[in-house]
């Protein structure tokens, strides 16, 4: 039998207990890589110690462990656990093979910047810089080979490293798997929601700790004492104490220890004397504080600065803030060690566990904590580079009120400059309610705070405290800026856009020294549902934006505004959108390069599909994907490439260009899961896809939802696509009554909401319905009214839709030969807009009509089989049905057809795939490749992957041979 001699100190059990089966499965899963492992459970519950034996089996596998904490004590520092993990390679990280991005990473690695490359040029955008570095993190996990990267206790994270786990998690690469631990009920949605996404071939193991049973507390106890076992009585007793939490066990027995009351019996059992007298409260509070007062005087002050300072800090620091001098302080530091209140953390010193520091903390007198946080700021202060989050802290609970007001200011700018904007928004909204400082202070924090709130998504938190210091005596350069950031909260929250109408307004005169404010404040009063003035004051204030944005510094942000003017100007007809546009295209040289640019581009792109401008919307979509797909060092984020592919499938599906498009759609809706705005456009075209495909039943759910959809997100501007789609398939079901009260709503708010020429898309729809369910009268009025509003406008499909909707209109006149003639006429207009859909449609009406004079006209039924040829060239096999079956009532012969609508290639390479193998034989990866032909790059994977099974090769190379033999 083991002596419990051998370890008459020991807290931590030699080996983990209780949890064989958690820590294999947890093995198992980071020896598969890529994988993931999470590790919830409550406070005290053993995932530190599970954790600590994966890293260790891990380097026995060959696999480089690296560990990174979150602590309670935040930091302006996003991704705090991340640069810990990377900050552990120390300058081995100079021996790996890193491209130019990783010198992003300088900033957060200032110890290390001498091994990193040369730090990048600024974006001057802060999503595209975030997205840098975290590509910069990417390339360092990437380049290390086998490793375990280990983030424990992610319910303190912040935003940014919940975000850059699922984006390495997403990169899944290939020889690196992820450990994650957190406490379920404190942890954030995007925490908890990273193993619901993970990219196909990542191994998942989720591990649940739960409290351990009596069995597994006594052979806890056991192991910590040195003996084979305790008796079921003392494991029921301990159980029934601890709760089964593997760390209270410890603290329980390491005080029992000290206590002297553990005495063994012969035969391996325990006194009942001993048991009746162990008096202990439940949990660990007053075991650990009852093991504090058993230290020395001195190792007692350590432990009282350890608990103050929270989180493992230099020893230097921590005897400074006891304080102690140096003969006094090693013996004590020794002795609070020994004791195992304290722990050595690498480099650092602090408590085993925070639930332990908080005891001691919450035990503290009030002066006593005063005093300790005063000497750890005094100290903080003192230091080259003192962590600006711990010294504002300290500085607080010292009562060093002005003081902690300026190391706030900065913790907050800080914060905000490394795109932590919850905790700047924390930070700042805590000065500003409980802070001393001048109202030309307050005014500063308050317009850092507006920006913050806007980009960290609290704009309903911060407007109160926004519009409390408004009211102040505020200089006013700073009440311009005040102003324009409350007004920004409130547009982005759509709670009051009256108000921020007016502030914007009243902004502008003090914003001479911000031009780019000015200029955006502008643009925003330019938009015409922003208030309530009438087009021509709006078109005013974009004209006077115009000319102050040359005033701006920034180039690519001239670029931006430029973009948003357009996008204004665009749907309400101002033909000086042309102008606008041009001068981007003139200021980039047709090559966006910066998210600015690309963000102008696809401003100005999405608008001119939604009006017509089908050729220019091309060029700039797919100018902004090339360069967004780059991946050359410039490339943008990924939501920046996401919105523009976004943008190109609902083009595609305008242009007629439906092959592959309805996977592409599917594709892009799962990657854009959860971004509803973004996924407007997808969702749009997919559903009215859906429609012309024949899918009767999915296409009315999908237009109902995707109609639904933009009506939430007020996107008056795409609307009239769903709308019109869901308008025509509610008169095919004899159900047009049903949709006149949405009809008559669209066309009425399209002059209000600045959106005329978009709206137009709509109005053939809208005039079938009301000829259908018998209100010709209506429909005519209708057309002759939208009419009239687009007089002088640029609406490029206002002739072929206003000649579409009259047909409708002759036709409930009764009059088929005036139709045929409008409906022809439609059809030739379309042409040259690239609407081969609509073209078809005016088409099949016209020769329908023709067909159904008296007598019919001789050149009907070649008109009308030429339409079905359009239907089935692209692949709108529910109007293809539609037209067979006019052809068969007239006794017309009808082509046969492939089955299914559009051709099956069978075993041979559809057109598509032809393509993309072409380029693959050519070298391409599958990004150039998605690049060059503007899909996904899943897409072209699976273009790949299916036509090596059609072409009998199993690589890549040797697709090449393969085609040159067909």
């Amino acid at each position: 039998m083991a002596d419990p001699s051998d370890a008459p100190h020991r807290l931590v059990a030699p080996a983990i207990v209780g949890r064989d089966g958690e820590l294999r499965l947890a093995v198992d899963a980071v020896t598969a890589a890529p994988a993931l492992v999470v590790v919830a459970g409550e406070a005290g519950i053993g995932k530190t110690r599970l954790v600590g034996e994966l890293a260790a089996a891990a380097a026995r596998s060959g696999r480089r462990p690296l560990l990174g904490r979150c602590h309670a004590l935040r930091e302006p520092f996003p991704l705090g656990p991340v640069i810990e993990a990377v900050r552990g390679l120390g300058d081995s990280l100079g021996e790996l093979e890193l491209s130019p991005v990783a010198g992003a990473l300088r900033p957060f690695l200032p110890e290390l910047a001498h091994v990193l490359p040369p730090a990048p040029d600024a974006l001057g955008d802060r999503a595209a810089e975030r997205h840098r570095v975290f590509r910069g993190f990417v390339e360092v996990f990437a380049a290390l080979g086998p490793a375990v990267l280990i983030l424990e206790d992610l319910h303190w994270a912040e935003a940014q490293t919940g975000d850059f786990a699922g984006y390495l998690l997403a990169e899944a690469l290939p020889e690196l798997s992820v450990v994650v631990t957190y406490r379920p009920e404190s942890a954030d949605p995007r925490v908890r929601a990273l193993a619901a996404g993970l990219p196909s071939g990542t191994a998942l193991a989720d591990v649940a700790l739960t409290p351990l049973g009596p069995p597994e507390v006594g052979a806890l106890a056991a192991s910590i004492i040195g003996v084979d076992a305790v008796s079921e009585e003392f494991a029921s007793y301990l159980s029934e104490r601890t709760s089964g939490l593997p760390f209270a066990v410890e603290e329980l027995v390491a005080l029992l220890q000290e206590r002297g009351t553990l005495v063994q019996r012969r035969g391996g059992g325990w006194a009942r004397r001993a048991l009746d007298e162990l008096d202990v409260p439940t949990r660990i509070r007053d075991s650990v504080l009852e093991r504090v007062a058993r230290l020395g005087g001195p190792a007692r002050q350590v432990v009282e600065a350890a608990a103050v300072l929270q989180v493992p800090v230099p020893l230097s620091l921590l005897v400074a803030t006891a304080p102690l001098d140096r003969a006094a302080a090693l013996p004590a530091v020794g002795e609070a060690l020994d004791s195992g209140v304290l722990a050595e953390h690498g480099d650092d010193i602090g408590f085993r566990h925070p639930l332990a520091a908080q005891a001691v903390y919450e035990n503290l007198a009030g002066p006593r904590r005063l005093l300790l946080h005063d000497r750890a700021a005094t100290v903080l202060a003192a230091s080259a580079r003192a962590p600006a989050g711990q010294l504002a802290h300290h500085l607080r609970h010292a009562d060093r009120p002005h003081e902690w007001v300026a190391a706030a200011e900065r913790a907050a700018e800080q914060a905000f400059e490394l795109s932590n904007d919850a905790e700047a928004v924390r930070i700042l909204e805590d000065v500003l309610r409980h802070g001393p400082a001048t109202p030309e202070r307050r005014g500063r924090l308050a317009v850092l705070l507006g920006e913050a709130a806007v980009e960290a998504g609290r704009a309903l938190d911060a407007a109160d405290l926004l519009g409390a210091v408004l009211a102040e005596e505020l200089p006013a350069p700073v009440r311009g800026e005040l102003r324009f950031r409350l007004g920004a909260l409130l547009y982005h929250a759509g709670t009051d856009v009256l108000r921020a109408h007016r502030l914007f307004a009243d902004a502008v005169a003090d914003l001479d020294h911000r031009p780019d404010l000015k200029a955006w404040a502008m643009v925003v009063l330019g938009i015409p549902m922003a208030g309530d003035g009438d087009l021509a004051e709006h078109r005013a204030w974009l004209q006077r934006a115009l000319t102050v944005v040359p005033e701006i510094p920034d180039r690519m942000f001239q670029a931006f505004l430029l973009g948003k003017i357009a996008m204004v100007q665009l749907p309400t007809g101002d033909p000086a959108w042309r102008a606008t546009a041009e001068r981007v295209e003139r200021q980039t040289g047709g090559d966006p390069r910066h998210r600015r640019e690309l963000n102008a581009y696809w401003s100005i792109g999405t608008q001119a599909t939604y009006a017509g401008h089908h050729a220019l919307a091309e060029r700039l979509l797919t100018a902004g994907l090339t360069a967004a797909a780059g991946g050359d060092g410039t490339r943008a984020d990924t939501r920046m490439e996401r919105s523009l592919r976004a943008g190109l499938v609902l083009l595609r599906y305008c242009q007629g260009s439906w092959d592959g498009l309805a996977d592409d759609a599917a594709v892009l809706m799962d990657e854009l899961a959860g971004n509803p705005r973004a996924r407007v456009d997808g969702e749009a075209a997919a559903a009215c896809l859906a429609l012309a495909r024949g899918d009767l039943d999915g296409a009315a759910a999908a237009l109902t939802a995707a109609v639904g959809l933009v009506d939430e997100l007020s996107g008056f501007d795409v609307l009239p696509i769903p709308a019109a789609a869901l308008f025509r398939l509610a008169v095919a079901r004899g159900e047009a009554e049903s949709v006149l009260g949405r009809a008559d709503r669209l066309l009425a708010t399209a002059e209000p909401k600045g959106v005329l020429a978009p709206s137009v898309r709509a109005l053939p729809a809208v005039a079938e319905a009301l000829v259908t369910a018998g209100r010709p009268d209506d429909a005519e009025q209708t057309v002759r009214s939208f009419a009239a509003r687009l007089d002088g406008l640029d609406a490029p499909l206002a002739p072929a839709v206003l000649a579409h909707a009259d047909g409708f209109v002759r036709l409930g006149a009764g009059d088929p030969d005036a139709a045929a003639a409008r409906f022809a006429a439609a059809a030739r207009l379309y042409a040259p807009l690239r609407a081969p859909y609509e073209a078809a449609q005016a088409r099949e009406l016209a020769a329908t009509a023709r067909l159904t004079s008296s007598p019919p006209a001789p050149d009907a039924g070649a008109e009308l089989l030429a339409a079905l040829a359009a239907y089935r060239e692209l692949g709108a096999e529910w109007d293809a049905g539609r037209a067979t079956a006019t052809a068969r009532r007239h006794g017309l012969p009808v082509p046969a057809r492939h089955r299914g609508g559009r051709r099956g290639y069978g075993s041979q390479l559809s057109p598509r795939e032809r393509e993309v193998a072409e380029l693959a034989a050519k070298g391409r990866t599958n990004k150039e490749i998605a690049a060059e032909l503007y899909l996904s790059v899943n897409t072209v994977a699976r273009h790949i992957t299916t036509s090596m099974r059609k072409l009998g090769v199993r690589s890549r190379a040797a697709i090449a041979h393969r085609l040159d033999q067909n």
